[in-house]
C-alpha cells in the first residue's frame, strides 16, 4: 500500500514541466494499433494508466518499448482475442479498444470499463454509434461484443445527443476503415480529439473537421506507422498553475498551449491571480488578495470538469464565498468532506458545492478518492500547516507524471511510501 506524505505550509518556487496529455494518451496508444506498421508516441506520459495499457497491448500480440516518454508500438502481430477482465475493469479509456478493434479486424470483445467513479457515464453513445456503422452490439453479463456483417463497416450520419469525448474518439476510430463517408455531428471538440484525428491523417485517415462540432471521414482500406507528439496535458497545467496561485513564490510552468486552458486562466484572472502568459510558458506571480469566484463546468471550450477539484484549494485562499456547479460529473464532490476535515468550510448543497474562504489548512489524514481528487488534496496538503497523509495514491498515480519529484524541484516536503499491507 503507498502513500504520499507532505508537510505543507512553505511557499513553493522554481519551474515545473507538464508532460504529455493522459487523456491523448490513453486513446493514441489503442489507436496505433490499427496501423499495419511500428507507430512512434513522444511525450507520452509516464502514468500508471499508459503501464496498464501497455499489458493489454503486449496480451493482444503487440511489440511495445517505453523509454523516456518515447513509446514504439509494433502492431504487426496483434491479435483480436476477447479481453473481458483484468486490466479493462481498471481503466476506463480501454473501452478505446472496442472502436480500435472494430475497425481493424470488425469484431471486438471487451469487458465494460472501470476508471474512477464520478456518477453515471454509461457507454450508450459509443454502441448507438457502432450500430450506425452497422456493427452488431450485445451486452453479456458485462461483456461488450462488437461483430460486423460480411460487408464490413459502412458510413453514415451520426449525431450524438450528449457531447462526449468518449464517444466522439471511439466511433471516429471505427469510422476510419469504413466504407464510404462518415459525419459525426454535435461531436466533441476537446483538443484531445484533434490529437488522435492528428495522429489517425498522419497514419493515412481521412478525417476533417476535428475540434469542430461536425467530424467528416471518409473511410480508407489501410493505415501505416507514422511518428506522433502528443500534445501537453492541460490538465496537469492547470493543476500546477492553481498550486502556483495557492501558494507560489514565483512559478514558472512551462509546455503549456494557453489557448487549451483559456477558460481556467479566465477565472484565475478573475480571481486577481497575476501571471506573464508566453508563447509556450506562464509565469505565476504571488497574488494577495484573491477574490472568490463561481465556476461552472461546461464542455470544451468551457472551465473543464476536470480542473474543478484542482481549483477548489485555491478558492480557500480566496476571500468570500464561492460557488461550484459540475454540469458533467455531478457526482464529483467526494473532496469536500476531506478538505472540511483539513479546516476548510466547504459543503455540498445539491448538485452545487460552496466554499467559503480564506481558511487555514491544517494537516491530517484524507483518503483520495478519484484522480482529480487525489491533486486537490495534495495541493490542500501543500497549503497546510503540519503533517498531511494521503491514502489511495493509486489514483493521483493514473494521471499525473513523476508528480513527486516535480513537487520536490519546488521545494516541496513531499514523499511516497510504500506500506507492507497488514
Amino acid at each position: 500500500m503507498k502513500k504520499i506524505e507532505i508537510h505543507g505550509g512553505k511557499a513553493l518556487k522554481g519551474e515545473v514541466t507538464v508532460s504529455g496529455a493522459k487523456n491523448s494518451a490513453v486513446a493514441l496508444i489503442p489507436a496505433a494499433i490499427m496501423a499495419d506498421s511500428p507507430v512512434v508516441l513522444e511525450g507520452v506520459p509516464d502514468i500508471q494508466d499508459v503501464h496498464s495499457l501497455i499489458e493489454i497491448l503486449e496480451i493482444m500480440g503487440a511489440k511495445v518499448s517505453f523509454e523516456n516518454n518515447r513509446m514504439e508500438i509494433d502492431p504487426s502481430n496483434v491479435v483480436s482475442i476477447p479481453m473481458p477482465s483484468g486490466k479493462i475493469n481498471s481503466l476506463r479509456a480501454s473501452y478505446y479498444f472496442m472502436g480500435a478493434l472494430l475497425g481493424k479486424f470488425g469484431e471486438a470483445v471487451v469487458g465494460l470499463p472501470g476508471g474512477c467513479f464520478l456518477g453515471p457515464r454509461p457507454i450508450d453513445l459509443h454502441i448507438k454509434g457502432f450500430e450506425s456503422l452497422e456493427a452488431e452490439v450485445s451486452n453479456e453479463h458485462g461483456v461488450i461484443y462488437l461483430r460486423t456483417k460480411e460487408e464490413g463497416l459502412k458510413g453514415d450520419r451520426i449525431f450524438m445527443d450528449v457531447v462526449s469525448i468518449g464517444a466522439t474518439i471511439n466511433v471516429m476510430l471505427a469510422a476510419v476503415k469504413a466504407e464510404g463517408r462518415t459525419i459525426i455531428e454535435n461531436a466533441a471538440r476537446e483538443p484531445e480529439i484533434i490529437d488522435v484525428a492528428t495522429l489517425l491523417n498522419n497514419m493515412g485517415a481521412k478525417i476533417r473537421g476535428a475540434g469542430t462540432d461536425e467530424i467528416r471521414i471518409e473511410g480508407v482500406q489501410e493505415l501505416h506507422g507514422c511518428v506522433h507528439s502528443i500534445i501537453p496535458d492541460r490538465i496537469e497545467a492547470g493543476t500546477y498553475l492553481a498550486l502556483a496561485a495557492a501558494i507560489g513564490d514565483g512559478m514558472i510552468i512551462n509546455n503549456v498551449i494557453y489557448e487549451h486552458i483559456e477558460s481556467f486562466i479566465a477565472k484565475l484572472e478573475e480571481m486577481g491571480v497575476k501571471m506573464n502568459i508566453s508563447e509556450d510558458s506562464i509565469e505565476v506571480l504571488p497574488s494577495r488578495p484573491l477574490k472568490a469566484v463561481d465556476i461552472t463546468t461546461s464542455p470544451y471550450p468551457g472551465f473543464a470538469t476536470d480542473l474543478q477539484q484542482p481549483i477548489t484549494p485555491l478558492l480557500l485562499c480566496a476571500e468570500g464565498s464561492a460557488e461550484i456547479i459540475d454540469t458533467i460529473y455531478s457526482k464529483r464532490v467526494n473532496h469536500i468532506p476531506e478538505l472540511v476535515r483539513m479546516g476548510a468550510e466547504a459543503t455540498v448543497e445539491g448538485n452545487m458545492i460552496v466554499v467559503n474562504g480564506p481558511a487555514k489548512l491544517h494537516g491530517v489524514e484524507v483518503v483520495a478518492s478519484d484522480l482529480r481528487a487525489g491533486a486537490c488534496l495534495v495541493i490542500a496538503g501543500l497549503m497546510a500547516e503540519g503533517k498531511t497523509t494521503i491514502f489511495n495514491v493509486e489514483y493521483i498515480l493514473r494521471g499525473y507524471d513523476n508528480i513527486i519529484e516535480k513537487l520536490t524541484s519546488l521545494g516541496a516536503t513531499i514523499e511516497m511510501i510504500e506500506e507492507e499491507a497488514e
